[in-house]
């Protein structure tokens, strides 16, 4: 997972300098006034997703099946303790009917 994410973000911040440089030497449009950094972070964004969607596939597969184990184990794990209380509600009512 953090592999996947540490990858991500390199795409991101090579984007971002690519995005960069074509501003700053006028291949691409800077942004009205003071809106030239929102501007160049906007068009990183919008040019590494797609990429990270091509070239993380299989990063991203991988970390949604950790996750997927994860929420498994945890639904087991909740399982066996709601099934746990089951038991001793029904051992406190055993006894309480007994005496």
């Amino acid at each position: 997972m953090l592999r996947y994410t540490l990858k991500r973000l390199g795409i991101l911040v090579g984007c971002l300098v690519v995005v960069w440089a074509l501003v700053y030497f006028g291949a691409l449009p800077r942004g009205l006034g003071d809106s030239n950094g929102m501007w160049i972070v906007l068009l990183a964004l919008v040019i590494s997703a797609p990429i990270s969607f091509v070239a993380l596939r299989k990063e991203r597969d991988r970390a949604s099946v950790q996750v997927a184990d994860r929420v498994d184990r945890m639904k087991a794990n909740l399982e066996a303790n709601r099934n746990q209380e089951d038991g001793a509600d029904d051992a406190a009512r055993a006894q309480g009917q007994t005496s």
